[in-house]
């Protein structure tokens, strides 16, 4: 009897965490000005960005189903501002969830393409844009993540290339919610994903900045195509501070 070899997860793995990266953001523009190293002044250090201090709680409406999101403003400030600045502008309502990931095991859900507002783009040509400002400009932010133990986020540099042998303070674990970028550090703006399982491997790579408290469910029934039909701020909002 001849046995069939088993799934090989590793193969998995890569294939999956390039979908997070390759075409997740259409910016290639490195900020030649970010600190590679913790910033003590973040307000000092990105004057143009939004920031949030405190916990702020996230109200995302799929399928008629609420989902709620708790993000950390003093573990990741300027992802997280970035986070609730653009729910708060309703930039996400009606956006899509492009890029689902489920089988052979359960992966991430991915939305927040500006490009996915309109019904004729097809999915192939989605996971490229980000956030643009009125005067047209894309907004990317830097890669910012806190290690376990340290005061401040180690920004622009993931934690493999600075060397740091730590966890992060936010892991990957089931219903993280965590910025999709490019190759490059500084690339990501508007997309986000949500964990459907523990995946400890992209720990030190991506940015987490909040989890799913509620609605998880919801979460794991969103296919590939579903829309955020509204997003809104409950709480916390008082915390954000704009340029």
């Amino acid at each position: 009897m001849i046995m069939t070899k088993p799934f090989k997860p590793l193969l998995w793995i890569c294939i999956v965490a390039a979908s997070l990266t390759l075409g997740a953001c259409g910016s290639n523009t490195v900020n030649a000005n970010s600190p590679t190293a913790p910033a003590t002044d973040i307000a000092t250090a990105y004057p143009n960005l939004p920031r949030l201090s405190g916990t702020a709680t996230i109200e995302m409406v799929v399928k008629g189903k609420p989902i709620l999101m708790e993000v950390y403003g003093d573990d990741a400030p300027l992802t997280a501002g970035n986070f609730v600045e653009l729910v708060n502008k309703g930039f996400y309502n009606g956006l899509s969830f492009h890029r689902v990931v489920k089988d052979p095991q359960p992966f991430v859900a991915q939305g927040g393409d500006p490009a996915s507002a309109n019904p004729s783009v097809p999915a192939s040509q989605l996971g490229r844009g980000g956030y643009r400002d009125e005067g047209g400009k894309e907004r990317t932010i830097p890669l910012e993540i806190l290690p376990e133990g340290a005061e401040n986020p180690l920004y622009s540099t993931t934690f493999q290339a600075a060397g740091l042998d730590v966890a992060p303070k936010l892991a990957h674990k089931r219903g993280a919610l965590a910025m999709a970028r490019s190759q490059y550090p500084d690339s990501a703006s508007s997309q986000f994903y949500i964990t459907l399982a523990d995946w400890s491997f992209l720990d030190g790579n991506y940015a987490v900045f909040g989890y799913v408290t509620e609605g998880m469910e919801t979460v794991d029934a969103i296919q590939q195509g579903d829309r955020i039909e509204s997003a809104r701020v409950v709480s916390g909002l008082d915390g954000l501070k704009a340029p």
